[in-house]
C-alpha cells in the first residue's frame, strides 16, 4: 500500500535567490574558534602531503588530471577523445578521430611529468599514434614510414587502449558480478561500496525498462553477496529517476508520478530485503521538485517502514540545498523513520548555468562561484550533522581542507560517513584510514561496460579537472599548502563578492545593448502554477470578430500610410526606439495574455508559446538598439580637407508586411518593428488563421506610442496579400511563407512600371541533419525529435531530412522512435501536451496524403496515433536516397536516409541539389568533418551538436538562401538596412572664403 502522495506537503524555496544575501548570511555563521581553525590546519596538512608523497605505480584521475590538464590543448582533446571512441564502431571513422584530435595537442613532444603506469601508458599510446598521424594527413594517404611498418589497424589499436585502459580505473567493473569480485578483494581497507550502474537517463519506454531491470538484478547480486553487517555498514546502490522515465520532466508530472512512484517503490522493497543503502541520485536543478515529489511518494510506502536504508543525494551547489535538507528531515520525521542524505557538491554547474540564460531567469539556481559552493558545503554538512540521527549524514568530497573541517565539526567519527568516487582520492582516504581506523567512508563505483562509462568519465574529468578545483591543484607542489587551505569565507570576503564578475544575470546577457527578454523555469512549481492561473484567467476576443478587409480597404489603407511616412520618417530614431522599447514593456507585462491568445487561436503549447512571446519582446529591444544606431547620427567618411561627408539612411515608404501563422506574433512583430524602426510606414496582412493576435499585436503598439497613420493592420487572405503588393504606391515588401507564394510576390514586384522595391523574403526548407559515428546517441534523439517534431513540426526551421551514417543508424534510428513514441499528443493547453494540432483542416489533409504515400514508397519506422481533430501524429520514414524528398513537408514527419561512412563527399550534393539553404544540423566530434561540411554547403543557419529550431534574436540572426530567402538575416545586424535607403551628403566647408580650419591650424 503507498501513502497518498498529497499526504505530504510539497517541497518549496526561491528557486533562484540572490547570492549576496545567501553569502551575507552563510558570511555569518562561518566563524569557528582559532584554536578549532588550527586543528582543521593540521589535520589538511597532513592530508595534502599524503597526496603529494603518494606513490601509486599505477596512477588515477588525478595523475590524468595533472598530466594532461584541461586547460591545455592535449587535456581538452584527450576529454573529447574519451568521451567518444569507444562507442565508434567503424574503423574509418574511428581512424578520422583519432587523427582529428591527436592533431589539436603536442602529444608528440609530451613529456610526462607522472611516473604512473596508467599515466605513462595513456601518454604513450597516444603520442605514438600522434606521431603516426600528423596533423594535416590522413588515415587514406601515405602517412611516414611508421604507418607503412605499424600500420593504421595498430595505431587505432594503441589509442583505443588507452581510453580503454583509463576506462579500467575510473570504473569497477563491466558488470556487476566483476564489480563485487573486484570490491572483495578491497574489502578490508573499504568496506562499503555503492554501486552506479553507468548510462545516460532514458529516452525510451524500452531504455527505462532495461535501466529498471539492470538496477533489480543489481540489487539482487549486491544483496546476496553482502555479509551480515548492519546498515550504515552494508554496500548500497545508487539509481538515477531519469534513467526510469523517458519524460522525467515538470510538465510531466501526472505522468512521472503515475508511472515512476511504482517502480522505484519495487526497487525499493528489494533493497529492503536485503538491508541496503539504496539512494535516489541528484538531477538537475529543473528536476528537483519533481524529483522530491516522486522520492516523497515512493518513501512513504507503507512497506519500506522500519528500513534505515533508503536515501537521497543532495547538491551543495544549489541554492536551494539547505532547504532540501530541512525538507526531508521533515519528511523523515512524519514518518517517524530515518534517511540516508548523500551530500555532493554538484555536477552540473556549466549546464544549469546556460539553462538559465536560454530560459531569461533572475538569477542562477546554483552558485557562479566555486567558493560560495564550498561555503554552503559546510553549512549543508552542519546541518545535518544537528539532524543526527533521523538523518544519517554521507559526505562526498575529495577535498582536505573540506574533510578536516567536518571532522571538526563532527565532534566525533561516529553517526556519519565519507564518501569518495572510485579511482579519486586514494591517497587523501588511506591517510585518513590510518589516522582514524574507526572512520567510515565509502566509495562510489561506478559500473558499466566503457562504452557507457565515456559520458560519466568526461564529466568527473569537468568537474574536477577545472582550475578551481582542488583536486586539479592538491599535488602540485609549486602551489604552496597555505593557498590550499584558505577559508571559502576568506575567498569571498563580503557578501558583495558573492557572484562570480564574468558571469551576468540571465537578464543582463545581452547588456549594454538590450535586456534578455524575461522567462520562467517551469521546474519551479510556483512560477508555473502562477503563469497557468494567470493565463486561464484572461479574456481574449472571440474567434471570428476580426472583419476581413477589402481591396479598397488595402487602396485607402496604403494611401493613409504615405501620409503617416511623412510624420513616421522624420520622428527622431531615438524616439522610434523609444516607443519599441515600450511595446517591449508592454508585452512583458502582458505575456499571459499574448500566450492565452496564442494556445487559443494558434494552437501552441505553452512552451512554444512562452518562447514565442519571449521571441516577439527580443525583436522589439534588439530592432530598437540596432535602429539608434543605425539611424541617429549621420555617420562622417573620410575625404579631402574643407570639405564634410556622412552617410545616413531614411525610411522608404510604405512597407507591406506578409507574415505566416506559425510564428503569428513574433514574425509578426519582427517585420512590423524593423520596419517601423527604419522609418518606414507599415501595412501589415497577417497571416488568415490567425488575424486576432496581430490584431491585439498592433493595437499593443499604438499604445506604446506608433501613430495610428503609421501602422494599418489588413486581415483578410491572399487575396488582400497580393492586392497590396501590386499596388503602385508599395516601397518595399517584407515576407514570410511558402517559396511559392515568394516566387509570386517577386514577379508582381518585377512586373510594375516605376522604382524598383526590395522583397526581404524569408520561405522554408527541406532542412537536414548530418548525424555520425562519433555522435552521442543520446543527444541525437533529443536533438531530433525536437527538431523534427516540436511545434508539430511546423517551424521553416524544423528538421525534415536526416542524414545518418550506416554504421550506427539502427540505433539511432530504433533511440529515436522510441522517443517519439513517447510524445504526447492533443490539447496544446494541457501542460503535458508536447505536439499540438496542424493549423487546420488543409494542413491536416495534405500532410495525411504526403503520410499515406510514404507508407506505400519508403520503409516505416514510426507511425504515431493521433486523436480525432486537426492532429498528426509523428513519422518516421527511411528512403532509399535524399534526391526522393523533392519538397518541403510542413508538419510533424522525418525523412531518414543512410550513408556508408566513405560517402559522405556524396551526400552533400543531394543537400545542394534540393536548392534550399535554410537549416542545417551536424552531429560529430570530428572538427574536420564540421569544418567540410560547413566550407562546402553554403546554409543560413548552421548548427553544430545541438537541435537545430529556435533561433534567438541577436545570437542566431535567422534566414537562408536559394529557395530559402533572399537575406538578410531576421534578428541580424544587417536586417534594418534593408528597410532604408542611403543618402550621401557631401558639404564644400571652404565654399565661403576658403579653409579657414586648414590655414588656422598649428604645426
Amino acid at each position: 500500500m503507498m501513502s497518498d502522495p498529497s499526504s505530504f506537503i510539497p517541497f518549496t524555496a526561491p528557486y533562484a535567490p540572490d547570492d549576496r544575501v545567501m553569502a551575507g548570511r552563510l558570511l555569518d555563521s562561518a566563524g569557528l574558534s582559532p584554536a578549532q581553525e588550527a586543528r582543521i590546519d593540521r589535520t589538511a596538512t597532513r592530508l595534502i602531503g599524503a597526496i603529494r608523497a603518494k606513490d601509486d605505480q599505477f596512477g588515477g584521475v588525478e595523475d590524468m588530471l595533472r598530466e594532461f590538464a584541461l586547460s591545455t590543448k592535449e587535456g581538452l582533446a584527450l576529454m573529447v577523445l574519451a568521451e567518444a571512441l569507444l562507442r565508434v564502431p567503424d574503423a574509418r571513422t574511428a581512424d578520422q578521430f583519432i587523427e582529428d584530435k591527436l592533431g589539436h595537442g603536442d602529444f608528440v613532444h609530451h613529456e610526462t611529468k607522472s611516473s604512473a603506469f596508467l599515466v605513462n601508458a595513456s601518454a604513450w599510446a597516444l603520442g605514438m599514434s600522434a606521431r603516426v598521424i600528423q596533423p594535416g594527413e590522413t588515415p587514406q594517404g601515405t602517412i611516414g614510414r611508421l604507418t607503412k611498418r605499424l600500420g593504421v589497424p595498430a595505431v587505432r589499436a594503441a589509442t583505443r587502449q588507452a581510453m580503454r585502459l583509463m576506462g579500467s580505473h575510473f570504473v569497477l567493473g563491466e558488470t556487476i558480478e566483476a564489480a563485487l569480485a573486484r570490491a572483495a578483494a578491497r574489502f578490508e581497507r573499504a568496506p562499503r561500496y555503492s554501486f552506479d550502474m553507468l548510462g545516460e537517463g532514458a529516452r525510451t519506454a524500452a531504455d527505462a525498462e532495461r535501466y529498471f531491470n539492470s538496477y533489480a538484478y543489481a540489487i539482487e547480486a549486491i544483496g546476496r553477496a553482502a555479509d551480515h553487517r548492519a546498515l550504515p555498514d552494508r554496500p548500497g546502490i545508487s539509481v538515477k529517476l531519469s534513467a526510469l522515465h523517458p519524460r522525467f520532466e515538470a510538465l510531466s508530472h501526472g505522468r512521472v508520478m503515475t508511472e515512476l512512484v511504482p517502480r522505484l517503490i519495487d526497487l525499493a522493497r528489494r533493497a529492503k530485503a536485503f538491508d541496503l543503502n539504496f539512494t535516489v541520485d541528484a538531477e538537475e536543478a529543473d528536476r528537483l521538485e519533481l524529483s522530491l515529489d516522486v522520492i516523497a511518494a515512493a518513501f512513504g510506502d507503507a512497506s519500506l517502514k522500519g528500513w534505515d536504508g533508503f536515501g537521497l543525494a543532495i547538491q551543495a551547489y544549489q541554492k536551494r540545498a539547505e532547504a532540501v535538507i530541512g525538507y526531508t528531515d521533515d519528511l523523515a520525521r512524519a514518518l517517524n523513520r530515518r534517511m540516508m542524505v548523500r551530500l555532493v557538491k554538484g555536477a552540473y554547474w556549466d549546464s544549469e548555468i546556460k539553462r538559465a540564460q536560454e530560459r531569461g531567469l533572475d538569477d542562477y539556481p546554483v552558485f557562479t562561484r566555486k567558493a560560495m559552493t564550498d561555503l554552503n558545503y559546510v553549512a549543508c554538512a552542519q546541518k545535518l550533522l544537528a539532524l543526527r540521527p533521523r538523518l544519517f549524514p554521507q559526505f562526498a568530497t575529495h577535498n582536505a581542507l573540506t574533510v578536516a573541517t567536518l571532522l571538526e565539526l563532527a565532534g566525533g567519527e561516529n553517526g556519519f560517513e565519507f564518501q569518495r568516487l572510485h579511482g579519486m582520492g586514494d591517497a587523501l582516504y588511506a591517510q585518513l584510514s590510518e589516522d582514524r581506523p574507526a572512520l567510515a567512508y565509502r566509495t562510489y563505483a561506478p559500473v558499466g561496460s566503457h562504452r557507457d562509462l565515456l559520458a560519466y568519465l568526461v564529466r568527473r574529468l569537468l568537474e574536477n579537472g577545472a582550475n578551481s578545483s582542488f583536486v586539479a591543484v592538491a599535488a602540485d607542489d609549486t602551489v604552496p599548502v597555505a593557498t590550499l587551505l584558505r577559508r571559502p569565507a576568506d575567498i569571498i570576503g563580503t557578501a558583495g563578492n558573492a557572484r562570480h564578475p564574468n558571469i551576468r544575470l540571465p537578464r543582463d546577457l545581452y547588456q549594454p545593448q538590450r535586456a534578455n527578454s524575461q522567462g520562467i523555469e517551469f521546474g519551479e512549481r510556483a512560477a508555473l502554477s502562477e503563469l497557468v492561473s494567470a493565463i486561464a484567467a484572461e479574456v481574449t476576443p472571440a474567434a471570428g470578430s476580426i472583419i476581413d478587409a477589402t481591396p479598397a480597404d488595402a487602396n485607402a489603407a496604403i494611401a493613409a500610410a504615405r501620409e503617416g511616412f511623412k510624420h513616421w520618417s522624420r520622428t527622431p530614431a531615438n524616439r522610434r526606439a523609444e516607443i519599441l522599447q515600450r511595446a517591449a514593456d508592454l508585452l512583458e507585462q502582458r505575456r499571459a495574455y499574448f500566450i492565452a491568445l496564442l494556445q487559443r487561436e494558434g494552437g501552441k503549447t505553452l512552451d512554444d508559446a512562452l518562447s514565442e512571446v519571449r521571441e516577439a519582446i527580443d525583436f522589439c529591444r534588439y530592432y530598437a538598439a540596432e535602429g539608434r544606431e543605425l539611424f541617429g547620427e549621420d555617420k562622417p567618411l573620410p575625404g579631402p580637407t574643407g570639405e564634410s561627408n556622412s552617410l545616413r539612411l531614411r525610411g522608404r515608404g510604405v512597407f507591406v508586411a506578409i507574415s505566416p501563422w506559425n510564428f503569428p506574433l513574433a514574425i509578426f512583430l519582427g517585420q512590423v518593428t524593423a520596419a517601423l524602426m527604419a522609418g518606414n510606414a507599415v501595412v501589415a496582412k497577417p497571416a488568415e488563421q490567425t488575424p486576432l493576435i496581430a490584431a491585439e499585436a498592433v493595437r499593443l503598439l499604438h499604445e506604446a506610442g506608433v501613430p495610428a497613420s503609421a501602422l494599418h493592420l489588413l486581415p483578410g487572405d491572399g487575396s488582400i496579400g497580393a492586392a497590396l503588393v501590386a499596388h503602385a504606391d508599395v516601397a518595399g515588401v517584407v515576407f514570410t511563407g511558402s517559396t511559392e507564394v515568394a516566387r509570386s510576390i517577386n514577379r508582381t514586384l518585377a512586373a510594375k512600371d516605376g522604382p524598383i522595391v526590395p522583397l526581404i523574403a524569408e520561405t522554408g526548407g527541406i532542412n537536414a541533419m548530418i548525424v555520425d559515428a562519433t555522435a552521442l546517441p543520446e543527444q541525437v534523439a533529443d536533438d531530433v525529435v525536437t527538431s523534427a517534431f516540436r511545434s508539430a513540426g511546423q517551424r521553416c526551421s524544423a528538421l525534415r531530412l536526416l542524414l545518418v551514417q550506416d554504421d550506427v543508424a539502427d540505433r539511432m534510428i530504433e533511440m529515436i522512435s522510441g522517443a517519439a513514441r513517447e510524445l504526447r499528443i492533443g490539447d496544446p493547453r494541457d501542460l503535458a501536451t508536447q505536439i499540438g494540432p496542424v493549423i487546420d483542416a488543409e494542413a491536416k489533409q495534405r500532410l495525411e496524403a504526403h503520410i499515406a504515400r510514404m507508407k506505400r514508397e519508403s520503409r516505416v519506422h514510426f507511425s504515431g496515433t493521433a486523436p480525432a481533430g486537426n492532429y498528426v501524429a509523428p513519422h518516421i520514414f527511411e528512403l532509399s536516397s535524399a534526391d526522393h524528398l523533392t519538397e518541403e513537408v510542413f508538419g510533424p514527419v522525418l525523412h531518414v536516409v543512410r550513408y556508408p561512412a566513405d560517402q559522405l563527399d556524396g551526400v552533400l550534393p543531394s543537400i545542394e541539389r534540393s536548392g534550399y539553404g535554410l537549416t542545417l544540423g551536424i552531429h560529430s566530434r570530428i572538427d574536420d568533418t564540421i569544418e567540410a561540411v560547413i566550407d562546402r554547403l553554403s546554409v543560413g543557419n548552421i548548427y553544430v551538436n545541438r537541435n537545430m529550431i529556435g533561433a534567438v534574436v541577436g545570437v542566431q540572426p535567422f534566414g537562408g538562401h536559394g529557395l530559402s530567402g533572399t537575406g538578410p538575416k531576421a534578428g541580424g545586424p544587417h536586417y534594418l538596412a534593408r528597410f532604408a535607403t542611403e543618402q550621401t551628403v557631401t558639404v564644400n566647408t571652404a565654399a565661403a572664403g576658403g579653409n579657414a580650419a586648414l590655414m588656422s591650424g598649428v604645426e
